[in-house]
Parts: structure tokens; C-alpha cells; sequence
């Protein structure tokens, strides 16, 4: 057990637990309950939680990974690194480690086949509100995908979960990514109180060590956002730049971002490599040939996920340029970092619509022939 969970476990014992109650701050928004946003044509409801979760003891091969491990030489591994000169390690041992986390942790859409009461769109709009809640307690961007990475990896080693365990997992995610990444980690009580009272502080606890043992533990995956960053940041540096300092406008970073959010909202995003779904976004803002390099990953290998793409890129065309966004206690110079909320499931349906128009739009009178 880590520093911070012994220090979690003598907190929760010494204190009274008392539900969904914490102290409210006024320069945050109020956060809707997620069984508040669900509507009838969703049919999502996420009232309730099962006392008693089960849990299977195995995990499928490849969904855990391993952070050290390194997966036998393939072609996508021994390709050259695109990382610049480092000055505290080899780019090619880098290139290599992160690769193979690539590789070792696994995530796919066939989850939704061992759940047949969860549709795609109920993923949808719980990780939509999952966005929320990290705006309002101002968690990092790499906070929130670590959450989707494991919701995504746990579903895949569990069956017949029911819908109504949904937010508690989801939330339960987030709780921990939150202790993975943040100085600063929001409270036990402040994670029971976004879901209104709907869970105790005790099934979050509980739901903790669930998902931990689930996923064994194995908490170090390179996210989609990650990925972005590296390239970004390859690509905007130069000669004499750290690779470790940002160095890549944040307006525009922002934009990217704002692209890879509605993207991994989709469940097919699951089809796709976290670095080949960075790579693809980076595809549509800068030079493909820039893209190319900083990502190592060639115009074939990308091909797939960038026309798959290609509504949500219409979608976020649609409704115009995503605010730099300015918070409390965060310092400028890192407010991209911040994951920020926006109308989503609505550019969802606007992408959905996109996709079908390809499809369903018939021709023009003058283009028809005529035979006769």
C-alpha cells in the first residue's frame, strides 16, 4: 500500500464518514449529479449502487500490462526514435519504454459484449461528466485519460456489470488517477459529494481496491493526451530546447486537445492505438510530414484513424475555437494543462450526422444520368 493510501485509510478511520458531505468553494461550479443529466431517450440511469460488487479474480491476458515490461521487437518498435538529443537519457531507450507501455497495456471496445445492459452512449456521457467534475476541482488533462484509461481496462476484465454501477466506477477512476497524477488530489468526501449523495465515501473505498486489483496494479499507461504533448512539443522545439519545458503554443494546443476529448468519446476510438489517435489529431493541425517525424509513424499507419476522424474535425469546425481558459491558483503558464469541459454529446450528434451524411446524401440532379 502507498504513503498516500495509509495516509487515505487513517484519515477515513479517524474522521466521521458521513455522506456526500463536504465543504463547498465558491469559485467552483456546481456540479450536476450524473443521474441528473441522464434523459429518456438515453435511458441511462445511475441511481444506486450493488452492496456487494463482484469481483473477478482474473485479469485477461494483455489488459493489465506491466510499466517496466517491454514487448518482443516489432516493426513498429525498431523504428528510429523521433526524439531529439536528451541530455538526462537516451532517446532510443525512451522511445523504446514508452512504445512498449504502448503495447503491454491493452483497451478495446469488445467490452461492450460482455455488458449487454451498457450501451456505447452511456460510456459517453459518463466520461462527459467525468470532464465536468475535473474542470470543477481543476485536475490536470492527463488526470482525466488516466481515469478513461482504466474505466475502459476494468470493463474489459469484468462481465455483466449493470448500469447502475457506472458512476461509481467512473468516479472511482477518476479518484484514483487523481492520486497518480496530482500534488494535490481532491478529498475522499469532495469525489462523494459531485455524485449528490448517491454513493458513500465507503463504496468508493471499496470500489478502489476492486478496480486496483482488477487492473494489478498497473496504473503507468502513456495516455492519448500524453502522446499529443510529446509530438507537439518534438514538433515546436527547437535546437536548444528542453524537452521537458513546453515549448508549443497553448492556444493551439488547446484546440488539439478539445479534438482528442470528443474523439475519445466515441467508443470506436478504442480501435485505435492511444499514439496512432495522437498522432491522427496532430495530422489535422499541422504539416503531415511534421507529423510524420515527431510521431514515427507513417502516413499509412495513420491513414484509418485520420479519415475516421474526420467528422469529429467537422464537428469542432462547427462550433468554433475552444477558449484558453483561466483558473485560481493556476499559473499561466500552465492553464493548457487543465482539463476544461465543453458542449461535447452535442458536437457528438454533430459528428454522428456528418458521418451519416457521407453515406446517406444522394446525388445532385445534374450529376444523376440518364439511360434512356
Amino acid at each position: 500500500m502507498s504513503r498516500r493510501s495509509v495516509r487515505l485509510q487513517k484519515r477515513s478511520e479517524n474522521s466521521p464518514r458521513q455522506r456526500g458531505k463536504v465543504t463547498k468553494q465558491s469559485n467552483r461550479k456546481k456540479i450536476q449529479p450524473l443521474s441528473k443529466l441522464q434523459c429518456e431517450k438515453n435511458q441511462l440511469v445511475l441511481e444506486g449502487v450493488a452492496k456487494h460488487p463482484v469481483l473477478i479474480e482474473t485479469v485477461e491476458k494483455g489488459v493489465g500490462g506491466d510499466c517496466d515490461a517491454v514487448p518482443p521487437s516489432t516493426d513498429s518498435l525498431v523504428r528510429p526514435s523521433p526524439l531529439p538529443h536528451l541530455g538526462w537519457g537516451s532517446p532510443e531507450d525512451v522511445w523504446l519504454k514508452m512504445v512498449g507501455r504502448e503495447q503491454n497495456y491493452r483497451h478495446s471496445k469488445s467490452f461492450m459484449q460482455k455488458h449487454p445492459t451498457i450501451q456505447p452512449r452511456m460510456r459517453s456521457i459518463l466520461l462527459d461528466w467525468l470532464i465536468e467534475v475535473s474542470e470543477a476541482y481543476t485536475l490536470h488533462r492527463q488526470t482525466f485519460y488516466l481515469a478513461q484509461d482504466y474505466f475502459d481496462r476494468f470493463m474489459l476484465t469484468q462481465d455483466n456489470i449493470e448500469k447502475s454501477m457506472l458512476q461509481l466506477i467512473g468516479i472511482t477512476c477518476l479518484f484514483i488517477a487523481s492520486k497518480m497524477e496530482e500534488a494535490c488530489p481532491p478529498k475522499l468526501s469532495q469525489m462523494a459529494y459531485v455524485t449528490a449523495g448517491t454513493y458513500f465515501e465507503e463504496e468508493i473505498l471499496q470500489m478502489e481496491l476492486i478496480i486496483l486489483k482488477a487492473l494489478s496494479w498497473n496504473l503507468c499507461p502513456e495516455t492519448a493526451v500524453s502522446w499529443l504533448k510529446l509530438y507537439f512539443q518534438v514538433g515546436s522545439m527547437n535546437a536548444d530546447s528542453d524537452l521537458l519545458k513546453p515549448q508549443f503554443p497553448q492556444d493551439a494546443y488547446v484546440q488539439m486537445t478539445r479534438l482528442l476529448d470528443l474523439c475519445i468519446l466515441n467508443i470506436n476510438s478504442l480501435d485505435f492505438e492511444y499514439r496512432v489517435l495522437a498522432a491522427s489529431v496532430l495530422g489535422h493541425f499541422i504539416q503531415q510530414e511534421t507529423a510524420e517525424k515527431v510521431s514515427g509513424l507513417s502516413r499509412d499507419a495513420v491513414k484509418l484513424c485520420v479519415d475516421w476522424m474526420a467528422p469529429f474535425v467537422e464537428s469542432v469546425n462547427w462550433f468554433g475555437r475552444a477558449p484558453l481558459k483561466d483558473f485560481a491558483r493556476i499559473k499561466e503558464e500552465d492553464r493548457h494543462d487543465i482539463q476544461t469541459h465543453t458542449h461535447y454529446m452535442s458536437m457528438l450528434e454533430v459528428s454522428q450526422k456528418e458521418e451519416n451524411s457521407q453515406f446517406l446524401t444522394p446525388p445532385n440532379s445534374t450529376e444523376k444520368t440518364c439511360t434512356h
